[in-house]
């Protein structure tokens, strides 16, 4: 008998993803009966606003909701998705510029689909969220890191992505805030980069999901508002789940030239065609309605930030950046490295990961899921009371 013939080998080297995973591990041992808090998934805790919930109960009863809607999404809320753009980005772009996309994920996964071909190169400053590696290599093209640590606070400057530039460089992907570090990019920053970007051609994508959650008067200017010219060669990547606490009803877009949306649409109607109409409908309430809660959330988030940041720096050997945005701290663990806690002496941050959960009953997720070992990413988007609980149980477990 014939051997079966092998699987994908593009499938198959794709590594699970990190954050996921260590958020599974931490809700599998919470169904045991163990006290775990998990610092690991980005997922505010707020439940969706009341008037998002009832447009969806609006748009249950609606028989249009039951049937195939245009693939690029419903025209109201590529209408909606354009003011935001223009209110929040700086940007003017028609609806048609607009695709409506299974949350912000698939979008980042067609905006490679899109600006990579086989062989190109994608410039990745890390650290970086777990997916856009595993994107980039989807598109055939090859993650190019370029690393920024604390000292940096994070941010990669115009002079590190020129080292890393080669002939095959196509794009370049900006998040700002940024997952999983919650650094913020100042005006003059974004507009080094974009400028540095138009020179040479490239390509941005640029993931701006976090851009509503911004703190101490800090503001995340969108790439295409520092420099318009770069619009022409940009994707904005977007999405209602965490201004709006929507996580689970999966709704994102792409924004770019309207050639780019135009190739991405055609790929969406062969992989997915139009997003869930009844959570399409909710994202149009929450982009056209009341920002009061997201405001009050955003309020809710910067507390814990000042919380977090100021209990883990109470941990001799962290360092922790002060995060401007998103709702994640980064701190650096180097110096908890190559010491014993009881009994163990991590040498790597998942091996100190593994420690923290196994001795202290914290989950948090190691450096090596976004770069270079040596660091944890810890959401701040749970309950104020298991945020501090966790914490504390930290400073006991590293108290020297």
């Amino acid at each position: 008998m014939t051997e079966r013939a092998p699987l994908s080998r593009k499938l198959s080297a794709i590594a699970e993803s990190a954050t996921l995973k260590v958020d599974a591990k931490a809700k599998a041992l919470k169904a045991e009966g163990k006290p775990v808090i998990s610092y690991a998934a980005g997922e505010p805790d707020f439940a969706t606003p009341q008037f998002i919930v009832d447009a969806a109960a609006e748009a249950l009863a609606d028989p249009a909701s039951y049937r195939y809607t245009p693939a690029a999404g419903l025209p109201a809320l590529r209408e909606a998705i354009a003011a935001k753009t223009l209110r929040d980005s700086g940007l003017e772009v028609s609806p048609s510029q607009v695709l409506v996309t299974n949350g912000g994920k698939q979008s980042v996964y067609q905006a490679f689909q899109t600006v990579v071909n086989p062989g190109d190169e994608v410039l990745l400053p890390a650290p970086y969220w777990t997916t856009y590696p595993e994107a980039i290599r989807l598109a055939d093209g090859t993650p190019v890191e370029v690393f920024a640590g604390a000292d940096q606070d994070y941010k990669v400057t115009v002079a590190q992505l020129e080292a890393a530039r080669t002939p095959r460089t196509t794009a370049l992907v900006f998040v700002s805030p940024s997952n999983p570090t919650g650094s913020v990019y100042t005006a003059e920053e974004t507009k080094a980069i974009g400028e540095w970007a138009l020179e040479h051609g490239i390509w941005v994508i640029s993931d701006e999901i976090y851009q509503n959650l911004t703190y101490e008067g800090t503001a995340a200017v969108s790439i295409v508002e520092a420099v318009p010219e770069v619009a022409g060669q940009t994707i904005l990547v977007n999405g209602v789940a965490k201004t709006y606490a929507m996580t689970g009803w999966r709704v994102g877009w792409m924004v770019g030239p309207a050639d780019a949306i135009k190739i991405a649409g055609n790929l969406q109607s062969h992989l997915t065609s139009n997003v869930n109409n009844v959570a399409q409908k909710a994202a149009i309430a929450a982009l056209n309605g009341p920002q009061t809660e997201a405001g009050q959330m955003r309020e809710a988030f910067d507390r814990r930030r000042r919380l977090i940041v100021s209990e883990l720096s109470k941990i001799n050997g962290v360092v922790v950046p002060n995060p401007l945005g998103a709702f994640y701290v980064y701190p650096d663990v180097q110096g908890l490295l190559g010491r014993t806690w009881g009994g163990v002496t991590p040498t790597t941050s998942l091996e100190l990961a593994d420690l923290i959960l196994e001795q202290a009953e914290v989950a948090v997720v190691p450096g090596e899921a976004f770069g270079p070992s040596g660091y944890l990413r810890l959401s701040y988007a749970l309950g104020d009371d298991a945020l501090l609980e966790g914490i504390q149980r930290l400073q006991r477990l590293f108290a020297s």
